[in-house]
Parts: C-alpha cells; sequence; structure tokens
C-alpha cells in the first residue's frame, strides 16, 4: 500500500517562502511520476506542478511558473515543492499525489494515490 504524508504548511506572509514536504511509503517510490494540487474552499483542484521519477523533467501550472519549484530525492523517498514569492492566492491546502505509471500529467485523474493534504496561509 502506498502512503503519502505532507508537511511544512503554515502561515506567511505575503513574498515570504515555504517548502511542502511528500514522504512516501511502500511500492517504488523511484519509478512514480510525483505531482502537486492545491484547492482553495469553493474552487476546483488546480495543478501546481510535477515531477518525472527521475527527477529530470518537471511541469508547472501557469500560477507558479518561476515562483514554485518541485525536487525529490529519491533516498529519502520525498518530493519537495518549495514556495517563493508566495501570494495570498496562493492560500489553499495543498496535496501531494503519486502516479505508479510513471508519468508526471497536470490533471487529477492521473494520479492514484494522495495525500492528506496541508494547508497552506497567505496573509497580505
Amino acid at each position: 500500500q502506498v502512503q503519502l504524508v505532507e508537511s511544512g504548511g503554515g502561515l506567511v506572509q505575503a513574498g515570504g517562502s515555504l517548502r511542502l514536504s511528500c514522504a512516501v511509503s511502500g511500492g517504488s517510490f523511484s519509478g512514480y511520476g510525483m505531482g502537486w494540487f492545491r484547492q482553495a474552499p469553493g474552487k476546483e483542484r488546480e495543478f501546481v506542478g510535477s515531477i518525472s521519477g527521475s527527477g529530470r523533467s518537471s511541469d508547472y501550472g501557469d500560477s507558479v511558473k518561476g515562483r514554485f519549484t518541485i525536487s525529490r530525492d529519491n533516498a529519502k523517498r520525498t518530493v519537495y515543492l518549495q514556495m517563493n514569492s508566495l501570494k495570498p492566492e496562493d492560500t489553499a491546502v495543498y496535496y501531494c499525489a503519486a502516479d505508479i505509471d510513471g508519468g508526471w500529467p497536470t490533471t487529477p485523474r492521473g494520479y492514484e494515490y494522495w495525500g492528506q493534504g496541508t494547508q497552506v496561509t497567505v496573509s497580505s
């Protein structure tokens, strides 16, 4: 059974930074594509970023390009989301997800396993 646990969320002022972590247990982590999504109240789940199993390829949502960076450490079975220049509109619950088929899609339905989410709140 694959389990994902996010951490690192919190309250930060606009312009600040946070780093989210997602620890993965079970399965062959280095073969999984990993994604980050977020969901604000009353809104649909939004693609933030994704990364291939090797870490050599990544993709980002338009709203976070140039501010957020996704990375992974396969030895630690962990994927990270470094968030810089945060804005109030980045406030949401952030979820990590695993695609066990090895892709790194930009849509939620491409992922089989999800974490419980971590709250990020950016104050103005």
